[in-house]
């Protein structure tokens, strides 16, 4: 089992094109732990503002009915990848694994893979 730092570490290490990593609770919005980043991207600002798109996704699927969880949320853009990895397990509600990939260097299956691999290992 890997704790938060050790989990962000591999996450930015083992993932090529990786930019920058968090743990967040989105019932908060804050990252309980962030990895990357800098001047291209504040992962405090995205940690909050991927929290809006999980809780709307979240409403979305209870209007509709839909009684299924989120593995993931994929958002594309012109030279990024951003991934929020909802997190399952019996502790881990409310919280979710956001990975910022530059898409020149990214393989995005290869990235969910790893993700789902180091969300299994994390104890938080």
């Amino acid at each position: 089992m890997a704790n938060t730092e050790t989990a962000l570490k591999e996450a930015m290490t083992s993932i090529d094109g990786a930019i920058g990593v968090a743990l967040v609770d989105y019932t908060s919005g804050m990252a309980l732990g962030h990895l990357g980043g800098g001047k291209e991207l504040d992962l405090s600002v995205a940690s909050a503002g991927n929290t809006d798109v999980v809780r709307a996704k979240m409403r979305t699927m209870e209007q509709l009915g839909l009684k299924d969880t989120i593995e993931d949320i994929l958002i594309t853009l012109g030279g990024q990848y951003h991934l929020i990895r909802l997190m399952k397990g019996r502790d881990n509600t409310g919280l979710f694994l956001y990975l910022a990939l530059d898409k020149t260097r990214a393989n995005l299956a290869m990235a969910r893979r790893q993700l789902a691999r180091i969300e299994d290992a994390l104890e938080v």
